[in-house]
């Protein structure tokens, strides 16, 4: 009952937007992978170099969810994706889990961050044929991809992008908003914040990156969640027994792998067909990275390198397929990526930063984003000193995070003036769709300045090890 009365404010609500933006920019009903039903969506000219107003444009895609209610807030969330790279239509599965509290009673508007989704995608088109090529032949395509593209590459960092999140606020009529960040969303959000803090009523940010956070140089963080599982293993008695030697066997797949004493020859997982293909550092530790991302699916990965530690290397290559399948949708644009990258991260990436933040996880990518940059050729972004954020503040951590554990939000939280930090103990990178958490950002948008009591989060249980094919145990 309470579902179908749901359903149909859904759908008058889709009629027409809520008060606030009814005399904002129009905008049409559109049909968009991710959710089930009719959306709104609008294309907004904004101009590719916010130095010449007058010079060429680039038209930015927003997604917009009209809330249920017809007497909506006036105050909408603003969705901001990770990345660099992820487009807001590409997380808009969030909306029936994340943010269907929220949508009860505000708009939730979902940005293609310019260069990635439907705001113009920078990225190179992938094929088959580069599951066997070397990483010099990989590389040399990335290099020609980014000069046929070519365009102002230095237009699509951080600041340009959070100028669009106002345009996209002013053309729908929004006065305050709230945002929502996730992993480099929460880089965007607090270049919003800083730039336009009156426009601002709150901030929540999963997976937080700190204002001086580096994004290659991530070492110290991947290799603290790698430990982390290796001593939940041991300590867990059925994995203990499946996997004893699980640290042991990866050093030496890891130092077989750089010697390139690796080369697989399977049926491909996908489709069957025979497959050669040369295991390498960037391949296997960027699969192992990825995989530390989720809790869940690090609980796969004594299996997995237990499994290719015995030569069998099926399992292992399905679940690389999962992050790097050619016909997957809403893949990252990896030249927006470098765009912003080379711009604000490669120039701070010293080699002090390097001897500090070194791991084994992150070396290969460190090691090819110079000759990458090279190519994109973008002049170097300053990193400005933090002003303080005085928006109320919900931060959200993930213990296991091998990305933005909790000591990046405690970093970025010394320039907030009403900050909140939860720390989920059993949660990996981005934690607002587990357990409780969607009740608490519905509550935290609605009294922002109220104490969020978030004792449920220790209900998140701990998922299950995989001990052998037939998948993780009960």
């Amino acid at each position: 009952m309470k579902f179908r009365s749901c359903l149909g404010a859904a759908l008058t609500a889709l009629a027409l937007l809520p008060a606030a933006s009814q005399a904002a920019a129009p905008t049409r009903a559109c049909h968009l992978p991710g959710a089930e039903e009719p959306l709104r969506c609008v294309s907004l000219p904004v101009a590719l170099d916010y130095a010449k107003p007058d010079g060429a444009k680039l038209k930015l895609h927003v997604t917009i969810a009209p809330a249920f209610r017809e007497s909506a807030r006036p105050d909408p969330l603003f969705v901001l994706a990770g990345g660099p790279g992820q487009a807001g239509s590409d997380v808009l599965q969030l909306l029936n889990s994340t943010f269907r509290r929220i949508r009860a009673t505000r708009d939730i508007v979902f940005i293609d961050q310019r260069g990635t989704g439907l705001s113009g995608k920078l990225d190179c088109e992938s094929t088959p044929a580069q599951e066997a090529m070397t990483e010099e032949q990989l590389e040399a395509e990335i290099v020609a991809c980014i000069k046929r593209l070519n365009t102002n590459y230095a237009a699509y960092g951080t600041a340009s992008a959070a100028r669009d999140i106002d345009q996209v606020r002013q053309a729908l009529g929004y006065g305050k908003i709230n945002l929502w960040g996730g992993s480099y969303g929460t880089r965007l959000a607090q270049a919003y914040a800083r730039a336009y803090p009156a426009q601002v009523r709150s901030l929540t940010l999963d997976g937080v990156a700190a204002p001086d956070q580096v994004i290659p140089a991530g070492g110290r963080d991947s290799q603290a969640a790698l430990e982390a599982l290796f001593r939940q293993c041991a300590a867990e008695p059925a994995c203990a027994r499946a996997f004893p030697n699980a640290r042991a066997e990866f050093t030496a797949l890891s130092a077989k792998v750089a010697a390139g004493g690796v080369k697989v020859e399977i049926a491909d997982p996908r489709t069957a067909a025979p497959l050669k293909l040369p295991m390498t550092s960037t391949r296997f530790l960027g699969t192992v990275h990825s995989i530390l991302y989720s809790p869940a699916d690090s609980r796969r990965l004594p299996f997995l390198i237990h499994s290719a530690a015995q030569g069998r290397w099926e399992p292992f290559i399905a679940r690389r397929n999962v992050s790097a399948d050619l016909s997957a949708d809403g893949a990252h644009a990896l030249v927006l990526q470098l765009a912003v990258i080379c711009a604000e991260d490669m120039p701070r990436l010293t080699p002090s930063v390097l001897a500090e933040d070194a791991g084994v996880l992150t070396a290969p990518m460190a090691a090819r984003l110079p000759a990458l940059c090279r190519a994109i050729a973008v002049p170097p972004v300053p990193l400005a000193s933090p002003t303080p954020i005085t928006a109320p503040t919900l931060m959200l951590s993930g213990a296991l995070d091998p990305v933005t554990p909790p000591r990046r939000a405690e970093a970025a939280g010394k320039f907030m003036t009403h900050a909140q930090h939860l720390v989920v103990a059993n949660a990996g990178h981005g934690i607002s769709w587990l357990g409780c958490t969607p009740r608490l950002l519905r509550e935290f948008l609605d009294r922002p300045d109220a104490p969020v009591q978030a004792e449920c989060l220790k209900d998140i249980p701990v998922p299950g090890f995989q001990l052998g094919s037939a998948g993780p145990q009960p």
